[in-house]
């Protein structure tokens, strides 16, 4: 009987084996929790072509938005942890979402598998190109001169823009005007036609208009210096400490990953996004590549997680 039992057990394991080993042998869904269009979305589709040639199957990329990411993050949760469902997502659904909308159908720290953070861009201060505002320091000065005046357009309540003001604000004692819009799109246009004073927008939305002298670039939320913005100050090398950030995109899976499946996924990945043919692409839009290890995302995603909670209690900030 003990011999029927280590066969049978033996023949299972081979079983498990074998079926790791062929993965993938079916399509493989990049599920972007946002519209066609955006910057995650554009990630996942720069990246699919790369793992297809690499695996030898198909990567489709399945666009599932909602509630600001939270739909298509909540799908992935539920679906099977076998390497077949991957979430491709900005850092909203991962570390800022959990904290404004309630039942959002995942716990952000227990049910994903980290695989990568894959990209990171800074945000820039930004003001129209007619504005009196010369320099971060102007900013600061009419702050403090008239407190809740100034205007910062972002794309929506909960944003990284949004954020990324209250974090400056909350920084450096001061406060400003938040006027939140339906999308990147409508406040960008109200900024460039003067009717809000700022904001701090992801440097891949603004780029283009601040090349054009449209806009006019004040600093970047980086730690240094961006270089598609050469010019531009940091906030850190402005004596602002403690509100830099990063829009980031990157990958996870279902809990429960099979490690061999998630160390193939990171290595493919990895080398996706440092080919030849997408890492000049990915930098000439103001994207720098992390491709950090499982370990390196799990340390950061908690960390962001609770940066963020911090920002959004102490802001008294809302979803509505």
């Amino acid at each position: 009987m003990k011999q029927i039992l280590s066969a049978l057990v033996l023949a299972f394991a081979a079983v498990g084996a074998a079926q790791a080993q062929a993965w993938p042998n079916k399509p493989v869904t990049l599920l972007v929790p946002f519209p066609p269009g955006g910057s995650t979305d554009a990630i996942a589709r720069t990246v699919a072509p790369k793992l297809q040639e690499k695996f030898g199957t198909t990567f489709v990329v399945e666009n599932k938005a909602g509630a600001t990411g939270t739909v298509g993050a909540a799908a992935v949760k539920r679906a099977a942890p076998d390497g077949y469902t991957l979430l491709v997502s900005s850092l909203g659904p991962y570390v800022i979402a959990p904290h404004l909308i309630k039942n959002t159908g995942y716990d952000a720290l227990k049910d994903f598998d980290y695989i990568t953070v894959a990209v990171q861009a800074p945000n820039v201060l930004a003001v129209p190109a007619a504005s009196p505002h010369k320099s971060l320091a102007d900013v600061i000065a009419f702050h403090k001169a008239n407190p809740g005046k100034m205007s910062f357009a972002s794309s929506g309540n909960g944003s990284s823009d949004h954020l990324t003001a209250e974090l400056f604000w909350q920084v450096t004692g001061t406060s400003g005007l938040h006027v939140p819009y339906k999308g990147g799109a409508p406040a960008l246009a109200d900024l460039l036609g003067g009717q809000v004073d700022a904001t701090f927008g992801n440097i891949n939305t603004l780029i283009t208009n601040i090349k054009a002298g449209k806009l006019r670039a004040l600093a970047v939320t980086s730690a240094k210096r961006s270089p598609l913005l050469p010019d531009v100050p940091s906030l850190d090398e402005s004596g602002i400490k403690g509100a830099n950030v990063t829009s980031w995109q990157a990958i996870a899976a279902p809990k429960g990953l099979p490690a061999d499946i998630k160390a193939k996924l990171h290595t493919a990945l990895v080398a996706a996004l440092n080919d030849d043919s997408v890492k000049p692409k990915l930098l000439g839009l103001g994207f720098e590549i992390v491709a950090n290890t499982p370990e390196q995302f799990t340390t950061f995603q908690a960390a962001e997680f609770a940066r963020w909670k911090q920002v959004i209690e102490t802001g008294k900030i809302s979803a509505d």
